[in-house]
């Protein structure tokens, strides 16, 4: 593994999509799809992504040796105690000597330092430590890749579709049922889901290697994050949402850590064109991805730049 913070500034462009499901629904808005409601086009948060990543490390660091294991801990995962987990890193440090003899903001910092070596998602995504105790508490720490929200190429239509449950809850519930003269049993339970029967959608991400010197986000972290990106829905796997799957993942790197170009000129390189607009994409054979090369190589590549497709 290759353990060196990263040097190099990148930005990314993730494309995935979804068949027959609903990728990120709005629990504010009775689950359904998250809009922008003045365009009609899909939105997924970069938490949602987040989550999925978190899910895949947390997978692939149980098929890791005990050492490797110790620093891909996950800070963020479902139902944990996350006060509990400043205490008990709080607690690591002071087993120390030298963790024994620090107070106030130096404690802070050692368990700052210890957090961002443990825990895999507070390198990579940051996180609020400032909670809890005042002797566990690690302040808070930015971390060295950050995601936009996801915007589907083209606007969406969300179907909602009633559903119905055939067994009951109880038995109060099973002697209300009046059986008809078809057999048919009334009063089932009803309900709805929503899908989207094909959405593209495009993420924008960033690396900073800024951030990650304060993290300590190393050149391992990034290619396991890469590899996060185009397997996690391997793994999380629902029927709620469809078929989801990773489509592309284009990759800007730079040769230096403040960079060589501004991000938004070469996410315009690339463009995303529905092969016939007029009607509804239902496929990600509906859609071209071209790279502007011309371009790239007159302006960009003469500074340094690398395009890396890893999918």
């Amino acid at each position: 593994m290759n353990n060196k913070i990263i040097s190099n500034r990148y930005e990314f462009i993730f494309l995935y999509d979804v068949i027959d499901g609903n990728p990120n629904g709005d629990p504010d808005g009775g689950n359904t799809p998250r809009t922008d409601i003045e365009t009609g086009h899909g939105l997924v948060t970069d938490v949602c992504l987040k989550r999925k990543v978190r899910n895949y490390i947390e997978l692939w660091a149980q098929e890791q040796e005990a050492d490797i294991q110790n620093t891909h801990k996950l800070f963020i995962r479902q139902g944990s105690l996350l006060n509990d987990t400043l205490k008990e890193n709080a607690i690591e440090v002071e087993s120390h000597p030298e963790g024994k003899k620090l107070k106030g903001e130096e404690k802070e910092k050692a368990n700052q330092a210890s957090m961002c070596h443990h825990y895999y998602d507070v390198r990579t995504f940051g996180a609020v430590m400032s909670t809890g105790e005042n002797s566990a508490k690690a302040g808070q720490v930015r971390g060295a890749i950050q995601m936009t929200f996801s915007r589907s190429i083209d606007p969406i239509f969300e179907h909602e579709h009633s559903i119905t449950r055939m067994a009951k809850t109880n038995k109060k519930e099973a002697d209300k049922a009046k059986e008809g003269e078809d057999g048919n049993v009334a009063n089932q339970a009803m309900g709805t889901k929503y899908t989207v029967p094909y959405g593209l959608y495009c993420c924008y991400g960033f690396v900073t290697p800024a951030f990650a010197e304060n993290t300590g986000f190393t050149e391992a972290d990034l290619e396991l994050f890469w590899e996060a990106l185009e397997n996690m829905f391997e793994t999380d796997r629902s029927a709620a949402r469809g078929l989801m799957s990773s489509r592309r993942l284009i990759i800007f790197k730079h040769p230096s850590k403040l960079g060589n170009a501004p991000a938004h000129k070469l996410f315009d390189l690339i463009k995303i064109e529905n092969k016939t607009p007029e009607k509804p994409a239902r496929s990600f054979e509906d859609y071209t991805i071209t790279v502007d090369w011309d371009k790239f190589e007159e302006y960009y590549k003469t500074k340094g730049i690398e395009i890396i497709e890893k999918l």
